[in-house]
């Protein structure tokens, strides 16, 4: 018994995070199990998740469809690895190009390794056309991900700081500034793709103009240049569609999806098109543990929920209304700089920093996060229902006000 009381010392949460690296600036709080959009903590409180993983459980916690797939796939078949057909790794791609119209897929374990891989197939794409410094245009306030190269692409100096020399190649120009990237087509030579979020999410829910990514096909259509789209936070129906390109009339010549595709199990995927699906050959790129059967189970489990439950068009038609109704309420505070979104991806800019909200929002049983300093930003599972919608604006909005009022 004193053998077993050791051990619960030793893995008590105090001790877990001495030995942790402290990369993570964690909230004190554990959570012990989640249903739907629902979480409890150790101490059995209730909250409603109003951030879903960082839009990764769009499915919400533990979905049933989710569950049994892993369920059962665990029972049959982990990994072979890629050196063997995976039956459930060509049946995902299968769909996933149906709802996308891309032509083949690579599978990786996370959005940054679908982002590398995305860099990789410009990088050849631009060295089989003659381009010996094959550039990529980026832009500023976007997130990418943690690797040397995204996080060389990624338009935020405070995370790349201390982990120079950074990866060479990227060209930054301002978000949803066309000229600024027809000013780089009439001076550079070298150019060979454009990688961009449809909405920024880390960078503060940030929405272009409506005819952004229609202008920026049309620009590389006109110059040979690959057109990128980092779906990964926007992709698996969270802005209302499929993919966030499909809100305009084209087809981009990559796509990068991860987060929401798995529902908390880790998988990420590269999608391409046209002469950008024929760049990487047999050696070109690999991964180990990327599309292995439970994962690839697992992501073919929430395609097929999100079809038949029709979450994307509810995320249109929910987000529309949190939307509404957050902008109604808040929109006219002077101390609101705007209220603004995309389906399911909201975000509430003030005029000040505002990290405090997500204590204040905790506190009331709600889980939020603040972006870019003063963005309130709100992912909500898919699944959400009229009343935990209402619960999400009247704790948000009464939060806010307060805050607002006091820091006055």
């Amino acid at each position: 018994m004193a053998v077993h009381r050791t051990a619960i010392l030793v893995f008590g949460y105090r001790e877990m995070t001495d030995h942790l690296m402290t990369t993570y600036a964690r909230q004190p709080i554990t959570f012990a199990r989640g249903e739907g959009a629902w979480l409890w903590d150790e101490q059995d409180k209730q909250y409603l998740d109003a951030i879903a993983g960082i839009a990764v459980c769009s499915l919400g916690h533990s979905h049933p469809a989710v569950t049994d797939a892993i369920c059962r796939q665990a029972g049959t078949l982990l990994h072979t690895s890629n050196l063997y057909q995976v039956r459930h790794q060509q049946t995902l791609a299968d769909e996933l190009c149906k709802v996308s119209g891309m032509e083949r897929v690579f599978f990786s374990n996370s959005g940054a390794e679908a982002n590398e891989a995305a860099i990789k197939i410009a990088r050849l794409y631009g060295h089989k056309k003659g381009v010996q410094n094959p550039q990529i245009i980026v832009c500023e306030g976007s997130f990418h991900g943690r690797t040397l190269a995204t996080l060389s692409a990624t338009g935020n100096r405070k995370i790349q700081a201390g982990f120079e020399p950074l990866v060479t190649g990227f060209l930054r120009v301002p978000y949803n500034d066309l000229m600024a990237i027809e000013n780089i087509a009439k001076n550079s030579k070298e150019v060979v793709a454009i990688l961009v979020e449809p909405v920024q999410g880390e960078g503060g829910v940030n929405v272009p103009a409506p005819d952004y990514l229609h202008q920026l096909r049309q620009i590389c259509d006109r110059q040979g240049w690959l057109l990128m789209l980092d779906e990964i936070q926007t992709g698996m129906g969270r802005t209302g569609q499929w993919f966030a390109f499909q809100h305009q009339d084209i087809l981009p010549d990559v796509v990068t999806l991860a987060k929401a595709l798995g529902n908390g199990f880790p998988i990420g995927a590269c999608l391409a098109q046209g002469e950008a699906a024929q760049v990487f050959q047999p050696g070109n790129h690999g991964t180990t543990f990327g599309g292995n059967p439970l994962a690839t189970a697992t992501a073919l489990a929430v395609v097929k929920t999100l079809t038949r439950e029709n979450l994307v068009k509810q995320a249109s038609d929910m987000g529309e209304y949190l939307l509404t109704q957050l902008r109604a309420r808040l929109g006219n505070n002077p101390a609101v700089a705007n209220v603004r979104g995309l389906g399911m991806m909201l975000g509430i800019e003030l005029d000040r920093a505002c990290g405090q909200l997500v204590h204040d929002a905790r506190a009331q049983g709600l889980l939020i996060n603040v972006t870019a300093d003063k963005v309130i930003r709100l992912l909500p599972p898919l699944i959400i229902d009229q009343a935990q919608a209402d619960q999400i604006i009247d704790t948000v909005c009464q939060i806010t006000e307060r805050f607002l009022s006091q820091a006055t």
